[in-house]
């Protein structure tokens, strides 16, 4: 069949994409020993909610933070998993395009501290009767 022609709608075809990307999910925890330590971070971010019985906005903000922080090592790992294949041997754009990839997930895990920050200051600043 050419690209061109539309395929129709299967559910089985929906499912086999769905344990796809399950087991993706699978390779990038298996794989990629940084994940854990975003779980850690977002299981101490979890229990300071709970802890300060955070307003939903604030959860909202801290769960997109989360998943964004997520999605970049994801990526991150995608690509480092294609350049080992297509490039096992060393090249200097091989070496730029990790980095970059490694550049995007440094970003968002720093732009998920900065929201940490903004959203959990004023509970910690509250709890501790200080004002600065």
């Amino acid at each position: 069949m050419e690209k061109s022609e539309k395929q129709t709608f299967s559910i089985r075809a929906r499912l086999m994409s769905f344990t796809h990307a399950v087991r993706g999910i699978y390779v990038f925890f298996k794989t990629t020993h940084n994940a854990w330590v975003h779980v850690g971070a977002v299981i101490v971010v979890v229990c300071l909610g709970v802890f300060f019985s955070i307003e939903r906005i604030d959860w909202i903000l801290l769960v997109g933070a989360a998943c964004l922080v997520f999605v970049a090592e994801a990526c991150n790992t995608a690509i480092e998993i294609d350049i080992n294949l297509t490039s096992p041997e060393y090249h200097p754009y091989a070496r730029d395009t990790k980095d970059v990839a490694a550049g995007a997930v440094l970003i968002a895990a720093v732009g998920a501290v900065v929201i940490g920050i903004l959203v959990f200051y004023p509970y910690i600043e509250n709890y501790l009767g200080i004002r600065v």
